[in-house]
């Protein structure tokens, strides 16, 4: 989506809805999870379809796009990994119960969410669960990490905090802060009237957002569980958040992506091209021609 509104690129293939997509560092390249099964590797140059990555047994969930690997989850309870190059699939990690509703791989490990109650954490290359967060009342719908050297130095913490913390966001109307080298429950971030389907974090404040079903999008202290402010204007649940340069912006089911100053709350502009929910976006940033280019799906 450019700053009028219109749309930049099509890519058409998929047999299915599309419910992720994810943009390489570069931009050059766009990974989509479909309704049909698959995900597709496209060119965001000329739009066209680049691999197809073909395994599992239901509609793909979400999908996260690293260098040469592809990685993607389904409602097949199993999490992949994919050669881009060659769309061979070069991992599968098996675990999970129920559906798995997002993944994140950071700091070399793999991070799971699923509709079993549970958030994991794999090591990518063997697709081992190393460690498992029990505690939320319902499906955990998505999740976030900040790595150890984003968090502040504390002898005190040190040990606790040494494998970072995972933040997890749930259908039981909570998010979750985790210590994961212990899998213990760090804080819990209450104040949402309906379930936190989406949530990103500013690392280098500790700060959390978080988007729920009940209209609003949350700020969070993720160290000490503080909520910091809320966002008011979406008048449908929101489904998803991105953050950069200070910006959060906010897909909703009311049909809108709306951005906010981070720090403060204050909405700076509305997009409203699409005619069905935004289900998911993303930023890119571009040259000094053009500064840069909103991505959405609905």
């Amino acid at each position: 989506m450019g700053s009028s509104g219109s749309a930049l690129r099509v890519c058409a293939g998929h047999r299915g809805g599309i419910n992720w997509l994810s943009l390489s560092p570069d931009g050059q390249r766009l990974l989509t999870g479909s309704e049909d099964g698959t995900a597709r590797l496209w060119s965001t140059v000329d739009g066209q379809c680049c691999a197809l990555l073909q395994g599992h047994e239901s509609y793909v969930t979400f999908c996260q796009l690293e260098d040469e690997t592809a990685f993607t989850c389904s409602a097949d309870c199993t999490i992949r990994s994919w050669d881009v190059r060659t769309g061979q699939c070069l991992q599968v990690y098996r675990g999970h119960t129920s559906i798995v509703n997002r993944i994140l791989v950071a700091n070399d490990q793999l991070f799971s969410s699923s509709y079993d109650r549970t958030a994991r954490v794999w090591t990518v290359d063997k697709g081992q669960m190393s460690q498992e967060f029990r505690g939320h009342r319902n499906c955990v719908l998505t999740l976030a990490y900040s790595a150890p050297k984003d968090l502040p130095r504390d002898p005190c913490l040190e040990a606790a905090m040494g494998g970072g913390l995972l933040v997890t966001g749930s259908s039981d109307d909570t998010a979750k802060v985790w210590q994961v080298a212990s899998g213990c429950c760090h804080q819990t971030l209450r104040g949402h009237t309906g379930a936190v389907l989406c949530l990103v974090l500013d690392v280098s404040s500790h700060t959390a957002f978080t988007g729920s079903t009940d209209a609003t999008v949350r700020a969070w202290d993720i160290l000490s569980g503080e909520q910091l402010r809320v966002f008011r204007e979406h008048q449908g649940s929101v489904i998803c958040l991105e953050l950069t340069d200070r910006l959060l912006y906010s897909g909703s089911a009311d049909r809108t992506v709306k951005c906010w100053l981070a720090d403060t709350g204050e909405r700076v502009c509305t997009f409203s091209a699409h005619r069905h929910s935004v289900s998911a976006l993303k930023y890119h940033a571009g040259t000094c021609t053009r500064p840069g280019a909103l991505h959405s799906i609905s």
